[in-house]
């Protein structure tokens, strides 16, 4: 035996649908059927109306018809009885007419004619007054042949005079007749428009379902919430674009890592971003998978997914972090090399000193010790004797101390001068430490490879020129050198290239300064970065200090 279904289940069954498809279905042929019920009802109380005044209208003109004025002059010669010829001519007039009834009446309001000829002679049951006092007089009102539609004229003869009146009445129940014979054309009407709205629901209720995927009302509720609380969880930036390139949508993240706010909403992607290479890989005027792009100080992946409706969908990832250490481990690789030869050459230092003591040649060893501390020395008093920031100083020693394992001459220019009133010294040790790391690579295997780096103060502003003795760029390639993704080098292992001058330019226009190229004056190549803004103004006491 199968169980008994509980009341909420016999709810759930006899209830109302829960798929968008049968509540719009039901909700729009309710709307039509209400909608054909009211039109139908609208028309017929104007029809029912008409019917009568139709009716009514009717009457009154076989009443004028019948008061004419030889009628009149039979009413005065004659009396009121069945046989007499007031009676005979109303008869004839009626049964050609199709009147129920036609009643003829002295002004005292007595019957001369009448249906029922016992009725001759009597009173009429309903007031003649307004029409023995000369109006025309329409009316539905009940008498003594029932409901019917009235006409009461005056009855004059030949010098006007007023003698009686006519009644002309017709049956109430024709009238009905015909209101009752029009609706079920106007059924019929109404049944094709209810028809055709049913098709009309039915079909833009199937595109519905095929939209919607046959989901309920509840169920799209929740996934727009489940939708909403995911893209502003997730740790990626979300931004759908509609098919004119609008942003239609995005989420929290992407607002930070693009740097726009809610007000970007609904703005065409060029006019919120601006030119540059981000706005051309989400516009998808650059295809490919994890597109790298550059946005403010950030390193972001990028990907784009074509919707169905023309538009897109992208999805944005944070890699600043993980290429800084990408970065720092290409650093630290050079420096352990560094490190290593390093190691090789003090040991051959130790064994050159060990030997000198051995042989007992105590000055010469004295020698060599100073000569090679001296070295060291020298490039570091150089150094912090015009770098005065300590950042940029440390920097510019370990990179002197590379440059000398490889073989390549790291230089400060002569006119090389820069205080310690660094805005950012940070940004500036990001730009010093790329552009210096490219030009070694540029200057290892050079003939007479050296690298000249000079750094100087102008105002508040901060000009940087560092030069090698590599090969140089080639002119039409000295703007494509600083977008994102261009490098001459191999792959990394930890990801791609083309980052480091990316980031120094951008570092420079945000700053409102530039960073450019050319060909130094002994060849190769001569970077120069502009900062305005980037040292503070000088106190007092760097005042006098300076004089």
């Amino acid at each position: 035996m199968s169980p008994v279904p509980t009341a909420p289940a016999r709810r759930r069954r006899f209830g109302w649908p829960q798929r968008v498809f049968s509540q719009v279905l039901l909700m729009q042929l309710a709307i039509a059927t209400g909608v054909t019920v009211l039109a139908t009802g609208l028309f017929l109380a104007p029809l029912s109306a008409q019917l009568d005044d139709q009716a009514m209208r009717r009457a009154l003109a076989i009443a004028e018809t019948t008061a004419s004025a030889e009628l009149a002059d039979e009413l005065v010669g004659s009396r009121p009885t069945a046989a007499g010829p007031v009676q005979a001519k109303a008869e004839r007039i009626r049964q050609a007419t199709g009147a129920e009834y036609i009643v003829i009446m002295d002004k005292r309001g007595v019957r001369w004619s009448h249906t029922a000829p016992e009725e001759i002679g009597r009173v009429v049951s309903t007031d003649p007054s307004d029409a023995l006092a000369g109006k025309d007089v329409m009316e539905i009102d009940s008498g003594t042949l029932g409901r019917s539609a009235r006409g009461k004229v005056p009855l004059r003869d030949d010098s006007g005079l007023i003698v009686g009146a006519v009644s002309v009445g017709i049956e109430y129940d024709s009238v009905r007749a015909r209101l009752l014979a029009a609706i079920p054309g106007l059924l019929a009407y109404a049944g094709g428009a209810l028809a055709a709205g049913a098709l009309a629901a039915y079909l833009i209720s199937r595109r519905l379902q095929r939209q919607t995927h046959d989901l309920a009302f509840s169920d799209i509720s929740a996934l727009l919430v489940e939708r909403e609380a995911m893209l502003h969880g997730i740790r990626e930036g979300v931004v759908a674009l509609d098919r004119a390139g609008r942003i239609r949508l995005m989420n929290d993240e992407a607002q930070r890592l693009l740097g726009l706010g809610p007000e970007a909403m609904g703005q065409p992607l060029d006019e919120a971003l601006g030119d540059g290479r981000t706005t051309d890989v989400l516009a998808g005027r650059v295809t490919g998978e994890d597109l790298l792009t550059v946005r403010g100080s950030r390193v972001l992946i990028a990907n784009r997914m074509p919707t169905d409706d023309g538009g897109a969908v992208a999805t944005l990832r944070d890699r600043t972090e993980l290429e800084q250490l990408g970065r720092e481990l290409d650093s630290t690789r050079g420096l352990i090399d560094a490190l290593r030869a390093q190691d090789h050459e003090h040991a051959n230092r130790m064994h050159t000193l060990l030997g000198l003591l051995e042989l007992e040649m105590h000055e010469d060893a004295m020698e060599f010790v100073t000569e090679v501390v001296g070295v060291h020395r020298a490039t570091a008093e150089q150094v912090t004797e015009k770098i005065h920031d300590p950042l940029l100083a440390a920097l510019l020693v370990g990179k002197a101390t590379v440059a000398a394992e490889r073989g390549v001459s790291l230089r400060i220019a002569p006119g090389t001068l820069l205080p310690d009133r660094l805005v950012d010294p940070r940004g500036l040790v990001t730009v010093v430490g790329n552009l210096v790391d490219n030009a070694l690579d540029a200057s290892a295997g050079s003939e007479n490879p050296q690298v000249e780096v000079e750094l100087r103060a102008q105002g508040r502003t901060a000009v940087l020129r560092i030069a090698d003795s590599g090969p140089g760029v080639p002119p039409g390639q000295r703007e494509l050198i600083f977008t994102e993704g261009w490098s001459t080098k191999e792959l990394p292992a930890h990801g791609k290239r083309g980052l480091g001058l990316a980031l120094v330019r951008r570092l420079a226009e945000r700053q409102g300064g530039s960073a450019g190229v050319r060909e130094a004056a002994g060849g190769g190549a001569e970077f120069t970065v502009v900062l305005p803004e980037a040292l503070t103004e000088p106190g007092p006491a760097t005042a006098v200090e300076v004089r």
